[in-house]
């Protein structure tokens, strides 16, 4: 579809975040019932134990996913500057990375640390998506 050509970074961001998405899954629930969770259960509210580390990065990753996402396509459907939506959607795919890498590996504070600084960060870039889909609108 040529109408998209130019947003070939953020499309593959995108693809990259369900890939990302969908091997997290898989994972959170192996480490959860190392834990001995039962299926679709929780492991206790305790950051030293991995089990519950997965079960968060999971879990904050599915949260911000349908904003994400909604972001990109507005911008992208609305024909808002490419260099930006692709720019801004490579940004995204990394801050949750490392957002993952620092729940899994218990970096920072359970809250208020490093976690919260990323987390920030995607939110500001997804908000900034939907700014460039307004604008692109009007």
């Amino acid at each position: 579809m040529e109408a998209f050509d130019a947003y070939g970074h953020a499309i593959v961001a995108l693809a990259l975040m369900v890939i990302v998405w969908g091997a997290m899954n898989p994972l959170s629930a192996i480490n959860k019932e190392k834990a001995g969770a039962a299926p679709g259960g929780s492991v206790p509210e305790d950051y030293t134990d991995p089990a519950y580390r997965w079960q968060r990065a999971y879990a904050n990753l599915t949260e911000v996913m349908p904003f994400f996402v909604a972001a990109v396509v507005a911008a992208m459907l609305a024909g808002a500057s490419a260099v930006w939506v692709n720019w801004l959607a490579s940004l995204f795919l990394l801050s949750r990375i490392a957002v993952a890498v620092a729940h899994v590996r218990g970096i920072g504070k359970p809250s208020g640390g490093l976690r919260s600084i990323l987390f920030t960060v995607g939110w500001a870039i997804s908000l900034a998506l939907a700014v460039l889909a307004m604008v692109a609108v009007f």
